[in-house]
C-alpha cells in the first residue's frame, strides 16, 4: 500500500486475518471476525491526519509504503526496527507482560500457581522468564510448568481445562496466542473459562478514524489493491468494468456507504494494535517535525550542524525519536525511556458471564511504567466476575501463610512455598507473617503465650505481698512480741529465785538477741537492695553471736558454780563475775562483727538478677559476694553453738531441781538440728525459695531457743508461783527419782 510524500513513512502489517482454526465455534459471528487488518488504514489515516495539521509539519507532505508481513509482525517490525536503526540486535521478549502477571499474582496474594505454554519459542521464552521473575520476586512457586505441544487451539483448551480440574492450584498461567483478549472463547469450556484474567495492550480512542474509513472506495482508483480487498471482503461486492461499477454476488450495485455505515466491522470502540500505530506515526511526525525545527549552526549534531530531509540519517532521526513527548487525545502520555524502549501500558481484561449465557470481555485495570521506572498497578476488584458461588478471587496457595507467633519450616524435597508453621520455642518470637525464623527475645524479656512479641519478665522474690512472706512476716512480728512479753515478765519478777538464779543479766541479753534474730529475717523479704543484701546477713550474724554468746557463758556459769561447789573449787567463781560475762559475750560478738567487716569490704553481697534458675522470668536475689565470707560466717555460729551444746551436756546431770544445762542441751540441739538441715535445703532450693529457707531456719532455731529456755522458767513464774522459791530449785529436801 502506497502514498506518495516528501517522506515516506514505512508500515510492516498482517494484511490478511485469515481464520486457521475453522473447528472452533466463537461466541461471534462470522461478520464480527474480518479477514482483512485495518491496521495498514489506521497508519493511513494518521499521516491524513497530520498531513492536514498546519502547525505540524509545515510545507512537508507524508506519505507510507506498507507491506504483508504474513502473520509475522514480531519478528517482522523487530528486524525491521533493527536494520533501520543499524542496531543489529538480536530480538528478545519484551518482559513487560512477565511483570504484569507478577503484579496480578502479588496483588491476590497466589502463590501456587500451574504454568501453561505454547511449546514454541514465544510460549517457552515467556515461561522462562515468567519463571526467572517469579524466582526473583520470591512471590510464589510453580506448582507444574507444562508446555502444549498441539497445532490447534482446541486442544490447547481442553488441556488446559483437564489440568485445571484436577490441579492443587486454584490458578493456572496459560501464555497462549489469543488468551488475554478472549479469540479463544468456545462455548463448550466457557463455565470454566469464565472469570479469566487477561492482559492486552492498551485500548485508545481515535476521533475520526470511523469517518474515514466511511470515505475509501475504490471508484477513483481501479488498481489499489488493498482498497479492492477491502471493500470485497467487507461488503462481499466485486468489481465489474462495463459498466464500471462495484456489485454483489445477486448483481445489484453496492453502494458501499450505507452498507459500510452498518456493519459491525467499522466498530473503533476497541482499538488495540490500531491505537499502538496511530502512536507510532505521531511519534515519527513529532520526531521529523523537531528535526526540521532545527536552526543551522545551532544543532545538535557535529559541528552544531542539522539533519535535512534530503540528508538525513537514521541516527539522526532517532535523536530526536528519543525526545518525543506528547499526550494522546484518549490521556496517554507517550514517550521512550533512556533504552529508547516506549514505556508499556496493558489493559487488564475479564471475562465476565452475561444473563443470556454469553461472555462480555470488559476492561478491569490497567498495569503501566511511570517515568520513574515504577509500576503503576490499577484494578477493580468490584467489576470483576469471578467463576465461584463465592462470587469472590480464588485462594491459590500450596501452604497457608504461618501466622505470627510461628516459622516456615521447608518441607525436604518440595517448593518452598510449601512448608509446614512450626510455633516458635519459648523465649523466641516472630511478629511477621511466614517468618523464616524466631527471634530470641532479649535478656530481660520473654515471649508471650501466643510467641508473637516480648514482654518483660516477671521479677520473682520472696515479697510481702505474696501468702509465704506474709506468713513469715507474721511469724518473726510474733515471736518479736512473744520475745518482749518474757522480758517484761523477767523484768517485772526480777527479784524472784527463778530469775535471779538463771543469771538474770545474760538472761535479758539473751532475750534482746532473740528478738534481733526474729527480727533480721525482714530483711530476707522484699524487693532485694544494696542496703538490704549488705546488712541481712551481717546482721543475722552477729545476732546470732550474741544469742550463742550469751548461752554459752551462761554454761560456763552452770559448770563454774558446779565446780566451785566442790572441794578446792571456791576461787573459780571469781573467773566468771560479772565483767568476765560481759566481757567474753563481747569478745565472742566482736569476732563475728570482723569477720562481717572483712566480707562487706573484700566482697559485698549485691542484688543479682539471676536468669539461671528459670528461663521465663527473673529471680531477684541478693549475691552472696563471697562464698568463702558466708561459710566463716555459719562456721562461727556452728562452733560456738557446738561447744555451748558440749558443755551443757557435761554438767546436765547437776543435783539442782531445775537444771539449767539441761535445757540449754536441747535448745542447742534443736539449734544444730535446724542449721545442719539447712545447708542442703539452701543449696538445693533455686531463687526466692533460698531466702525462705534461710528464713525458716532463723525463725526455727529462734523459736526452740525462746521454747526450751524461757518456756519452762515462765511456766512456773506464771501457773506455778509455789515453786517459784530458792528451796524448790535447789531442790532441798527433796526426794530425788
Amino acid at each position: 500500500m502506497y502514498k506518495a510524500g516528501d517522506v515516506l513513512l514505512g508500515g510492516l502489517f498482517p494484511f490478511h486475518l485469515a481464520s486457521v482454526f475453522p473447528e472452533l465455534t466463537f461466541t461471534q459471528s462470522k461478520e464480527q471476525k474480518p479477514s482483512c487488518s485495518r491496521l495498514p488504514q489506521i497508519m493511513a489515516f494518521a499521516i491524513s491526519e497530520i498531513n492536514r495539521d498546519p502547525s505540524l509539519l509545515p510545507n512537508v507532505t507524508l506519505g507510507y509504503r506498507c507491506y504483508d508481513t504474513c502473520l509475522t509482525a514480531g519478528v517482522a517490525v523487530s528486524a525491521a526496527l533493527s536494520l533501520i536503526s543499524g542496531r543489529e540486535e538480536q530480538f528478545t521478549l519484551d518482559q513487560s507482560c512477565v511483570r504484569a502477571m507478577l503484579q496480578t499474582m502479588r496483588w491476590f496474594e497466589w502463590t501456587w500457581v500451574g504454568l501453561l505454554f505454547s511449546d514454541d519459542d514465544a510460549g517457552r521464552d515467556a515461561a522462562q522468564l515468567f519463571q526467572s521473575g517469579l524466582d526473583q520476586s520470591g512471590l510464589g512457586c510453580v506448582a507444574y510448568s507444562e508446555a502444549l505441544p498441539f497445532h490447534n487451539d482446541l486442544d490447547k483448551l481442553q488441556r488446559i481445562v483437564s489440568v485445571m480440574k484436577t490441579s492443587t492450584a486454584r490458578v493456572v498461567i496459560a501464555f497462549t496466542s489469543g488468551w488475554g483478549d478472549g479469540h479463544l472463547q468456545a462455548p463448550h469450556y466457557l463455565p470454566y473459562l469464565r472469570g479469566t484474567l487477561g492482559f492486552a495492550i492498551r485500548r485508545g480512542e481515535i476521533p475520526g478514524f470511523k469517518d474515514f474509513l466511511l470515505k475509501i472506495r475504490p471508484d477513483n482508483d481501479h488498481e489499489d489493491n488493498i482498497v479492492r480487498q477491502f471493500w470485497e471482503h467487507t461488503f462481499q461486492c466485486k468489481f465489474s468494468p462495463l459498466p464500471p461499477e462495484w456489485v454483489d454476488a445477486g448483481g445489484r450495485v453496492c453502494t458501499g456507504q450505507e452498507d459500510l455505515a452498518e456493519t459491525t466491522l467499522l466498530d473503533v470502540s476497541d482499538l488495540r494494535p490500531e491505537y499502538n500505530v496511530y502512536k507510532a506515526v505521531y511519534s515519527l511526525a513529532l520526531a521529523l517535525h523537531d528535526m526540521l525545527q532545527c536552526v543551522p549552526g545551532r544543532g545538535p549534531f557535529p559541528g552544531h550542524s542539522c539533519a535535512t530531509l534530503q540528508t538525513v540519517q537514521p541516527w539522526q532521526l532517532l535523536y530526536y525519536l528519543e525526545k518525543v513527548n506528547f499526550t494522546t487525545s484518549g490521556g496517554d502520555r507517550v514517550y521512550f525511556d533512556e533504552n529508547g524502549d516506549a514505556l508499556p501500558i496493558f489493559d487488564i481484561l475479564n471475562w465476565a458471564w452475561l444473563p443470556d449465557g454469553s461472555t462480555k470481555i470488559h476492561n478491569v485495570g490497567v498495569v503501566k511504567k511511570t517515568a520513574s521506572g515504577d509500576e503503576e498497578f490499577t484494578l477493580d476488584e468490584d467489576r470483576i466476575f469471578w467463576n465461584f458461588q463465592s462470587a469472590k478471587p480464588p485462594r491459590s496457595v500450596c501452604s497457608e501463610s504461618c501466622s505470627p507467633g510461628t516459622r516456615v519450616f521447608r518441607r525436604k524435597g518440595e517448593p518452598v512455598c510449601c512448608y509446614d508453621c512450626i510455633a516458635c520455642s519459648e523465649g523466641e518470637f516472630s511478629n511477621e507473617t511466614d517468618s523464616t525464623e524466631c527471634t530470641v527475645c532479649p535478656e530481660d524479656f520473654w515471649s508471650s503465650p501466643q510467641r508473637d512479641h516480648c514482654v518483660p519478665k516477671s521479677i520473682e522474690f520472696l515479697s510481702y505481698h505474696e501468702d509465704l512472706g506474709i506468713s513469715l512476716t507474721t511469724i518473726s512480728l510474733l515471736g518479736t512480741f512473744v520475745c518482749a512479753i518474757v522480758l517484761g515478765i523477767f523484768v517485772y519478777h526480777k527479784e524472784t529465785p527463778m530469775v535471779r538464779a538463771n543469771n538474770s543479766e545474760l538472761s535479758f541479753q539473751l532475750l534482746l538477741s532473740l528478738k534481733l534474730c526474729f527480727l533480721c529475717t525482714l530483711l530476707f523479704i522484699g524487693r532485694p537492695r544494696l542496703w538490704t543484701c549488705q546488712l541481712r546477713h551481717a546482721v543475722f550474724g552477729i545476732s546470732f553471736v550474741l544469742c550463742v554468746s550469751c548461752i554459752l557463758v551462761k554454761t560456763m556459769v552452770v559448770l563454774a558454780v558446779f565446780k566451785a561447789s566442790k572441794p578446792g573449787g571456791a576461787d573459780i567463781m571469781k573467773w566468771f563475775g560479772a565483767i568476765q560475762q560481759r566481757g567474753t559475750v563481747l569478745i565472742l560478738t566482736s569476732i563475728q562483727a570482723i569477720i562481717c567487716i572483712v566480707w562487706l569490704v573484700s566482697a559485698s553481697p549485691t542484688p543479682h538478677k539471676n536468669t539461671q534458675y528459670y528461663s521465663e522470668k527473673i529471680v531477684y536475689e541478693c549475691n552472696v559476694g563471697s562464698t568463702v565470707g558466708f561459710a566463716v560466717l555459719l562456721g562461727y555460729i556452728g562452733l560456738l553453738a557446738l561447744l555451748s551444746f558440749l558443755l551443757a551436756f557435761m554438767v546436765r546431770n547437776l543435783p539442782d531441781n531445775f537444771n539449767e544445762a539441761k535445757l540449754i542441751t536441747f535448745s542447742m540441739l534443736i539449734f544444730c538440728a535446724v542449721w545442719i538441715a539447712f545447708i542442703p535445703a539452701y543449696i538445693s532450693s533455686p531463687g526466692k525459695y533460698a531466702d525462705v529457707v534461710e528464713v525458716f531456719a532463723i525463725l526455727a532455731s529462734s523459736l526452740g531457743i525462746l521454747l526450751a529456755l524461757f518456756g519452762p522458767k515462765c511456766y512456773i513464774i506464771l501457773l506455778k508461783p509455789e515453786k517459784n522459791t530458792k528451796k524448790s530449785i535447789l531442790g532441798r529436801g527433796a526426794t530425788k527419782t
